[in-house]
């Protein structure tokens, strides 16, 4: 966190505010998939970010509602407004709130391209890291096809994941507890951080320890933000995706679909700082 005492997701914000100049845009849609939680935007543009599935309280009762968005009153709303629930203690809340700032960053980002960096179109976001044979890399999130390709890398590769059934077999020994952050992180020299940690929250405090590392990567298609904060904070790798056709994108969403099945409506892009 900056001096100041802003989060990263205050300076999205105020950073999507300046570009856009605060436009009227309203909410066309929301949809809550299993997998991911999607908004399309009045001007077609859409955003999406990891559903959180393990909530404390999911049953229908007065206890829970708090919690969660407020069905039947989300269409119509101000993107603004709606942006604003990615500031909120409830993760659900969250989630549909950094939706809505993808997807303006989406609209941001076709109007003024990457200042600062480039857009990589069908790039995976590892490829755009330049992670060597004996690099130390630690992977904060079992994202399986990134274990895999790491360990073909040839890397010193660390898992953090809270919870250690997420690795298998030979991968068992690459896991560390989630209270050994604070040692594991600073010692990389490429951090990669999974997406949902947008949601999740604690971002500001990952960043902070990745102070020392070469190459910080974002990735997966949370990772879809505005990258102008992200760069500011160490972030060299924004590995995230463009939605093509909103209309199948929400309808895929709705019937739970996950990232693999992104790739017709949607397709991957690694923003790339231009230093990097």
């Amino acid at each position: 966190m900056k001096g100041d005492g802003s989060t990263l997701i205050d300076e999205l914000i105020a950073s999507l505010e300046r570009g856009l100049d605060k436009r009227p845009l309203t909410v066309d849609q929301v949809c809550i998939g299993v997998f991911y939680t999607a908004v399309q935007l009045s001007d077609g543009h859409v955003g999406v970010a990891f559903t959180p599935r393990d909530l404390a309280d999911t049953v229908c009762c007065p206890r829970s509602a708090a919690e969660m968005p407020q069905a039947g009153r989300l269409r119509g709303r101000t993107a603004w407004d709606l942006a604003d629930e990615a500031r909120s203690r409830f993760r659900l809340r969250r989630a549909v709130g950094v939706a809505t700032l993808n997807a303006l960053s989406a609209s941001l980002m076709a109007e003024k391209g990457i200042p600062g960096g480039r857009i990589v179109s069908n790039a995976d976001a590892l490829d755009m890291a330049h992670i060597g044979a004996g690099d130390s890399v630690v992977l904060v999130g079992a994202f399986i096809p990134f274990i895999k390709k790491l360990k073909e890398q040839g890397v010193k590769l660390r898992v953090i994941d809270k919870h250690r059934d997420a690795l298998r077999g030979e991968d068992l020994p690459l896991w560390a507890p989630p209270e050994s952050i604070d040692k594991v992180l600073p010692e990389a020299d490429i951090a990669v951080i999974t997406g949902s940690a947008l949601v999740e929250g604690g971002l500001d405090g990952l960043l902070e320890l990745c102070s020392g590392a070469r190459g910080v990567v974002l990735a997966g298609p949370t990772a879809s933000p505005w990258p102008e904060p992200f760069f500011a904070r160490g972030v060299t790798v924004l590995g995230g995706i463009r939605v093509r056709d909103g209309a199948e994108f929400m309808r895929l969403v709705a019937e739970g679909g996950s990232g693999y099945f992104f790739s017709g409506p949607a397709e991957k892009i690694a923003v790339v700082k231009s230093d990097s």
